[in-house]
């Protein structure tokens, strides 16, 4: 039996049953068939609803009446209304008019047994043709939720295709049935998503969560999920009533229906605030980590909805604090027209600490201000001690959480003064705080609270709601010395770590000007601009690239004018003023909204010792706001920005596609800065950060420490590259038969007539045919990635390339008549980067895991088996490696001093490998060193267990190794028995104090600690040792233990 969308609809039946929710045939329902509304369900709901007002029968139908009079012509704002009285409610006036107005809700969002729900199938609509959608989900008469359904069986039919039906065909046949919807619902069974009706389909989105439940799922399994997740009959309604936004004006239809990591943190935190608020809490909130582009903002206005709807919280004042004037304003242009959905009118971007004050005075509810931190400065006036006042802080890692104390001394005297958080605390000191960020550092969580939800980068790749970054390493190539590269990874490395206070803000300052001395050397930098021209250029060329925008990021003001200068001087043509880009055709509309610009343009204050000329380029603030505009349209001339600070936290441009780094940066803001690249758009899979500096450790690190290495959500050019050339090699078998050498050496006719027969060549069974249409696509994907790294493939693999991509091209168009990209079918021979830099190539960072969600258990036999099957000896030595590091890490976990000692042993087998000479290719060399690592890591696992055979525990073993190592540094003895016995007391004396949740963070129980450690050893002859070093060594493994070892 085959699977048909009627089983699917059957299992859908099935699913809903089980969140109580009745199944109904519509054709069993006696009804006018142009009517969409169950109008007796909805006068039942009603009448008894409203039993206790007297609403007469006459007024229930007035009410109906009021709902079916608005037009379907204008279908957004007709919808958009009825939401607005579906969420809220709406005044109704007495036919009595003696009598008082009632407050009427079509839905009771307190008890769900007051509401009617069914799931009805085939039921016959008429309008301007008869349609049948697969369901709608009514409540109380009302058809608030649509699905359609596609077989998942068939191959030529997908969930695209319900998408289209539903958003084509029954939006031009039944509109009349979407005055109402909510939201819609497609699947095939595999694939599941909800989305608003009005939304375009790559904003459909799977809900692959369920309250309560901590675990993400996929494919059919996220059928299940969107059921139970959205269903269930108390978060239906939630997500009906508070969780749909609409703006108050809009040009292009918008409708946000909230994603399931939004509807869970919003809910998760305004319990949380719930918990924390002053007088009883402790007005911490928590922090919401939310990896950036994610859709934050709107997890804010979900948030903000909430507490302003909320009778708990008696209409709380809600303050929201950005760091920066440009997130400012982003986030004021996004609330102030949320005035209907927030339901407050008082939504006010404040100029000042002084307007904010006078806002706040007098006032005991209501209101949202939008404002910087900066804006609280040594004015420590109360701005109002109420408790319900909520302060909801974007991108809370920033100056936001600095509440350090500053002391300068000068001739005249020692001045105190604070950062701009403890200023704005104390203004607002019954306040509850809530934090928002990419990148939590401990000080976000001691300001905010703890983390109360998180969403990750790797989540967000998978769920499509952001796209995979991809690197490209090309600081080998501009860098003039190794000196100087060995200058700048030293300097970075301290760079990384945030600067605690402004003493150290201030160090990195001065490192910084050293730095710039390095990246601003002239010839450097000229270097920097050819690679950059060349690279960029290859990409446009290639297609490779959406819209043609890029985002360079230097390392000064002087650096990036300096850049620009040798750019222009490689392109003078870019400096040219043009009304829009080439080839483009431009409406009415945008001819208004475009200005006449240059293709490359950069983005910085002005300083008041600028030359004249770069002066005048920069220009006013205004000036760069219509820079801001100009940069987000996709069809103007200006297409290159070159940046220095501007707009790399909370500047949105979909389809920018490319960044270029040649700056230091501090590890929270390296993942802001390489996010601008991951926001989705139509024809664009992933982003591109090209590093001129080195930052992949660095990027390691942030993502290890911000990412929670949950995932690997950077793939490699060099993985690419080789893709590429796999699927090249491929081809080359299809075609040993076929004689190609007219299309590269013969006339434009011959090369026509030879791709015609390279096209009925692959059509020569339907096996060949889907076979090389398949490889041609995956090796499409990949050189789309590597197009950029022009030394990685001679002129006659590109020449082949293209051969393959203009072939599959003809065929696609013979056979789906629907070509795809022009430019990559035309490309045939482009004139790749001459003398091109050495590169050292580059280096995979992380990669989307693709087999399954579960980790890799690295001591797993059956895994080092296949590893050892691995006939490439290089590649299984660099598996072997990685493996090796990451047991030995997980080791330091948990035993820090035999986590050292096999480091030890690691690097010093590794360097004896890297130093072989004569041999380098000798198989047995190879073989020998694999054996070595394998061997290693088997001594690595047997560790785990090497406290058995001395009668002791794998904690209290970690305890001895540090005991015995101290014996060893100072050279003297001590029994066995006596150490064994010594390591267990050391551990009980270490589990008393760490029963506390917060032990290692209280100075008493450290204190205690250390008395009680001081006295064990006494006790028990511990030969003469540092009692500091003793004390150090034995809590930090301590430390280590419990927080890698929670029960």
């Amino acid at each position: 039996m085959k699977f048909t969308e009627y089983q699917l609809e059957k299992a859908f039946i099935d699913i809903l049953k089980t969140e109580d929710i009745p199944h109904v045939n519509g054709g069993t329902i006696s009804r006018d068939f142009q009517e969409v509304i169950f109008e007796d369900d909805l006068k039942t709901f009603l009448l008894t609803q409203y039993k206790n007002e007297k609403l007469t029968p006459s007024e229930a139908d007035q009410i109906i009446k009021r709902l079916k009079t608005y037009s379907a012509s204008d279908l957004y704002e007709s919808n958009k209304s009825i939401m607005k009285l579906v969420a809220d409610g709406f005044s109704f006036k007495r036919e009595d008019r003696s009598q008082k107005d009632i407050w009427i809700y079509l839905i009771d969002y307190s008890e769900t047994n007051n509401n009617t729900y069914k799931f009805v199938n085939q039921l016959e609509i008429i309008g301007y043709e008869k349609r049948i959608p697969d369901g709608i989900l009514y409540i109380n008469g009302l058809p608030l939720v649509v699905f359609e359904f596609k077989s998942a069986i068939r191959e030529e039919t997908t969930i695209h295709d319900a998408y289209v039906q539903l958003t084509t065909r029954y939006k031009r046949d039944i509109p009349e049935l979407f005055k109402y919807n909510a939201f819609c619902i497609i699947s095939d069974g595999v694939n599941t998503k909800a989305g608003s009706f009005f939304a375009p389909y790559e904003f459909f989105y799977a809900w692959r969560r369920v309250s309560g439940l901590n675990k993400d799922v996929d494919g059919i399994d996220a059928m299940y999920t969107l059921v139970h997740g959205m269903f269930n009959h108390e978060d239906l309604r939630n997500i009906i009533r508070n969780f749909i936004y609409i703006p108050d004006s809009s040009k292009k239809d918008e409708k946000i229906v909230c994603r399931y990591p939004q509807y869970y943190a919003a809910t998760k935190l305004y319990e949380n605030i719930k918990e924390h608020q002053k007088p009883l809490g402790d007005g911490k909130g928590g922090t919401y980590f939310g990896a950036t582009g994610c859709g934050k903002s709107f997890t804010m206005l979900f948030l903000t909805r909430l507490l302003m709807k909320s009778v708990h919280f008696s209409s709380p004042t809600i303050v929201l604090i950005t760091d920066r004037t440009d997130l400012d304003d982003q986030l004021s242009g996004q609330f102030t027209n949320a005035k209907g959905y927030i339901g407050d009118n008082n939504i006010i971007s404040v100029e000042s600490r002084d307007h904010l004050r006078k806002l706040l005075q007098g006032r005991q509810s209501g209101g949202v201000f939008l404002t910087t931190i900066h804006k609280f400065t040594e004015d420590t006036e109360l701005l109002t001690d109420r408790t319900n006042v909520i302060c909801i802080s974007d991108e809370a890692h920033r100056s936001q959480t600095n509440l350090d104390q500053k002391i300068t001394v000068t001739k005249e005297g020692v001045t105190k003064s604070y950062g701009f958080a403890k200023y704005l605390h104390d203004s607002l000191p019954n306040a509850t705080y809530v934090g928002f960020t990419g990148t939590p550092i401990d000080a976000t969580l001691d300001v905010f609270g703890e983390i109360v939800d998180a969403y990750t980068m790797t989540e967000s790749v998978k769920d499509e709601i952001t796209v995979r970054i991809v690197y490209e390493g090309r600081a080998a190539k501009v860098l003039l010395q190794n000196e100087k590269l060995k200058e700048i990874e030293s300097y970075y490395d301290q760079c990384a770590e945030d600067g605690a206070n402004e003493y150290q803000i201030e160090e990195s300052k001065k490192t910084t000007a050293k730095m710039n001395v390095i990246i601003g050397d002239p010839d450097r930098i000229k270097a920097v601009a050819q690679d950059f021209v060349n690279h960029y250029e290859n990409r446009v060329n290639e297609g490779a690239t959406v819209k043609g925008k890029a985002m360079f990021v230097a390392s000064s003001r002087q650096i990036a004018y300096n850049l620009y200068q040798e750019v222009i001087a490689l392109r003078p043509e870019w400096a040219e003023i043009k009304t829009h880009e080439e080839g483009s055709k431009l409406t009415d509309k945008e001819k208004k909204e475009i200005k006449p610009m240059e293709r490359i343009k950069m983005i910085m204050t002005r300083g008041k010792d600028d030359p004249k000329e770069l002066y005048d380029m920069l220009g006013t603030k205004e000036y760069r706001k219509e820079l801001d505009r100009q940069f987000k349209n996709a069809k103007s001339n200006f297409k290159i920005a070159i940046v220095v600070d501007m707009w790399l936290t909370g500047f949105d441009v979909p389809f920018l596609d490319t960044i270029y780094i040649d700056k230091p940066i501090q590890r929270h803001n390296l993942i802001q800065t390489i996010s601008r690249v991951n926001r989705k758009y139509a024809g664009k899979n992933k982003g591109l950060v090209v590093d001129y500096i080195g930052i992949k450790k660095q990027m390691n690190l942030a993502l290890a420490e911000f990412g929670k290495i949950d995932g690997q959500n950077i793939e490699e050019i060099e993985k690419s590259i080789t893709v590429v050339k796999d699927h090249l090699d491929l081809l080359h078998k299809i075609f040993y038969k076929f004689n190609s050498e007219p299309y590269f050496k013969g006339t434009t006719l011959e090369q026509l007539q030879t791709l015609k027969k390279a096209a009925e060549f692959v059509q020569q069974t339907q096996q060949l045919e889907k076979r090389f249409m398949g490889i041609v696509k995956r090796l499409k994907a990949a050189y789309d990635i590597c197009v950029g790294s022009s030394e990685a493939f001679t002129y006659k693999e590109r020449d082949y390339i293209h051969f393959y991509l203009a072939v599959r091209s003809i065929v696609f168009k013979l056979t789906k008549g629907n070509a795809p990209d022009t430019a990559q079918m035309n490309a045939k021979v482009r004139e790749m980067i001459k003398d091109a830099l050495q590169s050292d190539g580059v280096e995979e960072i992380f990669k989307l895991g693709e087999d399954s969600q579960k980790e890799v258990d690295i001591f797993d036999d059956e895994y080092l088996a296949k590893i050892d099957k691995i006939k490439l000896p290089n590649t299984k030595i660099k598996l072997l490696q990685q493996l090796l590091r990451k047991a030995i890490g997980e080791l330091k976990k948990t035993n820090k001093t035999k986590g050292i000692d096999f480091s030890k042993k690691m690097e010093s087998l590794v360097m004896q490998y890297n130093e072989r000479k004569g041999d380098v290719l000798r198989s047995e060399v190879l073989d020998d060193f694999a054996d070595h690592l394998t061997n290693m890591i088997y001594e690595v696992k047997q560790e785990y267990n090497s406290g058995d055979e001395l009668g002791i525990s794998f904690e209290e073993k970690a305890f001895y190794d540090i005991l015995k190592a101290l014996a060893h540094k100072y050279d003297f003895e001590y029994p066995e028995d006596k150490l064994l016995h010594l390591a267990k007391e050391v551990k009980k004396v270490v589990d008393d104090k760490a029963k506390y949740t917060d032990w290692s963070k209280r100075s008493d129980l450290k204190a205690e600690l250390k008395v009680d450690l001081i006295i064990l050893l006494a006790d028990n002859g511990y030969p003469p040792v540092d009692r500091d070093e003793v004390y150090k060594e034995i809590f930090e493994q301590a430390e280590n233990f419990k927080k890698y070892n929670k029960q």
